[in-house]
């Protein structure tokens, strides 16, 4: 008995560790617009992220995060029984997460504008899905297909603030 009680404390501990990761923090349970909130929270923590720590520690971070994600979205999709459930926002903390690598290369005079751009370009395109994010997330329907569609979205956004750059 006592072993089959533990057994359901560190499921339920898994679980919850799983929601927490999911939906950022309960991020993810607003009512309107999760992932326009879960993205502007990510800018906000990615942003103190690539100032305060060095480029690679920044990079095993991410894997990391990544890695984790992977698992929590399984482990929690599993548990709601529904596939890229609305709540799940760490998608979001991720695309953002891989603008900012490159974030060096296409930063202007302004961080607020910055900002604003990352924002506006990674809504955009995480919303309209183009070409493979489309693809990617009709075809996988797993944990890699709900992050991997956002990645793109952030590779999109990396490419117009490129040429954004590049014009002005």
């Amino acid at each position: 008995m006592k072993e089959l009680l533990q057994n359901q404390l560190f499921k339920y501990a898994v679980n919850k560790l799983s929601q927490i990761i999911s939906t950022l923090f309960f991020i993810g349970y607003f009512k309107w617009m999760p992932g326009t909130i879960g993205s502007l929270f990510s800018i906000i923590v990615v942003m103190a992220l690539k100032y305060y720590l060095n480029f690679l520690v920044f990079i095993c971070i991410l894997f990391l995060i990544l890695l984790i994600s992977i698992k929590s979205i399984e482990i929690y999709s599993k548990s709601i029984n529904k596939h890229d459930s609305s709540e799940i926002v760490i998608d979001e903390f991720l695309g953002i997460y891989f603008i900012m690598i490159f974030y060096d290369y296409f930063t202007s005079s302004n961080i607020f504008i910055d900002i604003i751009l990352i924002f506006i370009f990674f809504r955009i395109f995480d919303i309209l899905k183009p070409f493979p994010a489309n693809f990617i997330d009709k075809k996988f329907k797993n944990s890699f297909g709900v992050i991997f569609d956002d990645i793109i979205a952030g590779i999109y956004s990396i490419v117009a603030l490129f040429l954004i750059n590049a014009i002005i």
